[in-house]
């Protein structure tokens, strides 16, 4: 692979704003990266939603086989302003919405895929989904819904050529309550839902208190808090909070429960008068480190220069659908910071080292 015509390539892509709201984007970006990938490969389109997404392998006869190793990359990016789709370089920086968090390195894995998929003496998957960033449901676990499936998993978030094995879980939960209506002049005849609403809130923070450095613990996020009340004057009959929660592997209370227990656990710590509702409940994301994939891609990076070593991610990603299915997914990704922000930039310098340690990794197995 060529870096120069690829990182033109890479602007095309980024050029193309491919968030959740703009489905004709998503579907543009999608054939961005199967072009680039050319023919001569079985493609199966998905749909979920209004969300496009794509499998290609190498044509069988036969149904879809189960895939010795699958190459797994999102193509949709969060919002951000006009200027954030013009790719720019500055030095080993390529700036631009998307360059670190994933486009970057789901145009490699594309590239890897072409150049060895029809080489390699097992089945090699190209996995390729537009719905990462609102949850994955509608990409990657619509296909492992539709029977895809696989033994192991390159997830090419970006990672610094580091190798991720454990994520947290993720929870998203609705808390409601409640009071009665007055005028605020006279609040002992009401019973005021936000201040019902702000006990519950304070108690989950203390249960789970906020770390002020990182810290492999559960921690709630309080991303809004509402109510219908338009007066001034006016004791709020009700109320709403949403949470979003992480929590590590082995976390009492969420790791291993559904819905409706995760619920009633939350229930319990906010206390009387409030109503949980748990929208989403993903378990934990992890991948054995001793298993003989993890550890030939640990040599492969290391062969590159890089030290090969061993991440825990606070963030979701696709790899706990996997995870869920007793698949082994990693994530491994290039270089670059800025993630979701104005100054988001893949690092050049590390985008050659990443095609390569794949491809070793491929050739290994």
């Amino acid at each position: 692979m060529e870096l120069e015509p690829f990182l033109h390539t890479a602007a095309d892509l980024i050029a193309v704003p491919s968030t959740a709201d703009r489905p004709d984007e998503l579907h543009r970006a999608l054939e961005l990266v199967l072009d680039v990938v050319g023919g001569g490969f079985t493609v199966e389109r998905f749909a979920s939603h209004g969300k496009p997404s794509a499998l290609l392998y190498r044509p069988v006869d036969g149904p879809r086989p189960p895939f010795r190793v699958i190459l797994n990359g999102h193509l949709d990016v969060v919002p951000a302003p006009p200027e954030q789709f013009t790719a720019r370089r500055e030095g080993d920086r390529l700036y631009g919405r998307g360059a670190q968090d994933m486009k970057i390195s789901a145009l490699v894995m594309a590239h890897v895929f072409a150049e060895l998929a029809p080489l390699l003496p097992y089945p090699l998957a190209l996995q390729l989904v537009t719905d990462e960033e609102i949850g994955g449901r509608n990409g990657t676990l619509h296909q492992l819904e539709q029977g895809v499936t696989g033994q192991f998993v390159v997830i090419g978030e970006q990672s610094g050529l580091e190798i991720v094995t454990d994520s947290k879980g993720i929870l998203q939960a609705r808390l409601t309550a409640t009071g009665r209506a007055a005028h605020s002049a006279y609040p002992w005849h009401g019973d005021n839902a936000l201040l019902t609403i702000m006990e519950a809130v304070r108690a989950l923070h203390t249960a789970y208190p906020l770390p002020t450095a990182e810290a492999w613990a559960t921690t709630v996020n309080l991303a809004r808090v509402d109510t219908p009340n338009s007066a001034f004057n006016q004791v709020p009959a009700l109320a709403e909070a949403w949470l979003d929660i992480r929590f590590p592997p082995g976390e009492p209370g969420f790791d291993g429960r559904g819905a409706a227990q995760i619920a009633e656990h939350l229930g319990d710590i906010c206390g009387p008068g409030v109503t949980v509702a748990v929208e989403h409940a993903d378990a934990p994301h992890h991948a054995d480190r001793a298993r003989p994939e993890v550890k030939a891609l640990q040599q492969a990076a290391r062969a590159q220069g890089f030290p090969g070593g061993f991440l825990r991610k606070h963030g979701a990603a696709d790899g706990r659908f996997y995870s869920q299915r007793g698949i082994d997914a990693v994530i491994f990704g290039i270089g670059g910071a800025g993630l979701h922000g104005p100054d988001e930039y893949a690092d050049i310098t590390t985008i050659v080292p990443y095609h390569r340690a794949l491809r070793d990794l491929l050739a290994a197995i």
